[in-house]
């Protein structure tokens, strides 16, 4: 069993400035702690506004080259920084694990999650393509081709470390555009790591410069209004996405934004409880919960919603929980205490108002993080928790009796990222899938993410799309020549 405070060796601490770790300005640091004990695991330095400008500087000075790099040599140092992340996939791995929380078997599968957006985009690369086509008024042809949009800020989540950066460093390197990336602060490590992957991978100086801080604001807030950054890609919350969103109106920045969720499960009466009951725990506890894509509102036809319940309490009350890196462990802790005592609120709240716990419904006492996978029955519609993201283990069911009403309360959200629907009827499922209102619908499966479909939402819960071969589009720009 790994020594809970064995960091893999070598991990960098440093900013990554100009293709080598740096020091912060005035030798600043700042703590990493580990959720399952909430003591200290390392600190790391804490970029300031200086250092984004310096970052800056060095992608300004990179993007012209690297643009005008062939798209096969950028394809090659993409192919090979996925190569080299399989090579370390243990390290990659324990860091997610002790960083984040989350267990180590979920981390491995997240290494290779995350390093596959490395490999699909190197291919994507050299498939960038325009059109050459006559004018219909005869006057001349039309040519249209695709360009880097230049130097890009990419803000990233803590809940996913290193698949929520190569997600965004992928299409941008692919395109020819260099990058800034603000990893968020509880998890900083598995991004430094990245960036000495690519440095060993060929990456030429400047392209990527990694800017750990825990003082957000202080460091982006200038990077925004430099007339040097051409566009900003950011995945959290709704609410700072929108301040960022407006934030970037100033200068009409180029904006990707993949934003919160708040996913519908809807169970139909013909469904096959096994199948949905399966489906349910890897929609709700993949990554302990803290997933934009979870499921958090169990819409259940209430034919078969005393059975689905029962299964589903069965199912989470035999879950394992402790710290990730334990052997057997099935949920870890959550990434810090403010996460915790929002997950407790939010259930309390539910059952103050009529909900029912059929298991969990706690905090654990003691070191760490953690809180119990839980079940909410009957909760009532005036409860928070259908309204708010929970981010943890917490299944909360309500029932309807017809189809429309399924519908409706799958749609009876501000957010639109995923959708999770069990039926065995083909007719039902796409007739649902096309009324509820998602970016992403799973029919009859649990997890939905793939590198090569497009990701993303509809209404509160962003713009833009990542992945797929339309992921690519967000780093480029269309031009027109007439001849």
């Amino acid at each position: 069993m790994p020594d809970v405070a064995a960091l893999p060796a070598g991990v960098p601490t440093q900013l990554w400035i100009g293709g080598v770790q740096t020091p912060a300005e005035g030798g600043r640091t700042f703590p990493v702690h580990n959720p399952a004990t909430g003591g200290v695991l390392i600190e790391v330095a804490d970029a300031s506004a200086a250092d984004g400008a310096a970052a800056l500087d060095a992608a300004t000075a990179a993007q012209p080259a690297w643009a005008a790099t062939p798209a096969r040599e950028r394809a090659e140092i993409l192919r090979r920084a996925w190569e080299l992340v399989m090579a370390r996939r243990d390290d990659f791995a324990m860091l997610m694990t002790l960083e984040m929380g989350k267990p180590l078997a979920e981390a491995q599968g997240e290494v290779t999650y995350g390093g596959e957006f490395l490999r699909w985009f190197a291919e994507e690369a050299v498939r960038i393509n325009g059109r050459y086509t006559p004018s219909p008024s005869g006057n001349g042809r039309i040519l249209v081709t695709k360009q880097p949009v230049g130097p890009t800020l990419a803000i990233t989540p803590w809940n996913f470390p290193l698949a929520m950066g190569t997600r965004k460093i992928a299409p941008a390197f692919a395109a020819g555009c260099t990058m800034v990336v603000k990893p968020a602060a509880e998890t900083p490590l598995t991004m430094l790591l990245l960036g000495q992957v690519f440095a060993e991978a060929g990456l030429p100086a400047g392209v990527l410069s990694i800017l750990p801080t825990s003082r957000a604001a202080q460091l982006t807030d200038p990077m925004f209004e430099d007339d040097r950054l051409r566009k900003v890609t950011f995945t959290g919350s709704t609410g700072i996405g929108k301040r960022l969103v407006a934030q970037s109106a100033s200068r009409l920045l180029r904006t990707s934004m993949e934003l919160g969720g708040n996913a519908p499960f809807v169970v139909f009466a013909d469904a096959d409880l096994d199948a949905a009951v399966d489906g349910a725990m890897l929609a709700k506890m993949r990554n302990n919960g803290e997933a934009c894509t979870a499921a958090n509102r169990f819409h259940v036809d209430n034919t078969v919603r005393a059975e689905f319940t029962s299964r589903l309490t069965e199912r989470m009350r035999a879950l394992k929980i402790g710290p990730g890196y334990l052997e057997g462990v099935q949920v870890g802790p959550l990434i810090n205490k403010n996460q915790l005592d929002t997950v407790a609120e939010l259930v309390d709240d539910a059952v103050a108002k009529g909900a029912k716990v059929t298991t969990g419904g706690a905090s654990l006492p003691g070191e760490g993080w953690f809180y119990e996978p839980t079940v909410l029955a009957d909760v009532p519609a005036d409860a928070r928790i259908l309204r708010e993201e929970v981010f943890g283990p917490v299944a909360a069911i309500t029932g309807f009796d017809t189809e429309a009403e399924g519908v409706t309360a799958a749609n009876n959200t501000e957010y639109g990222l995923a959708a999770y629907i069990y039926t065995t009827s083909l007719d039902r499922a796409f007739r649902v899938a096309d009324a509820v209102e998602s970016g992403m619908v799973g029919i009859n499966r649990g997890i939905i993410s793939d590198v090569a479909a497009p990701f993303g939402g509809i209404k509160e819960s962003g713009l833009g799309r990542e992945a797929g071969t339309e992921g690519i589009e967000e780093y480029l720009e269309t031009k027109y020549i007439a001849l």
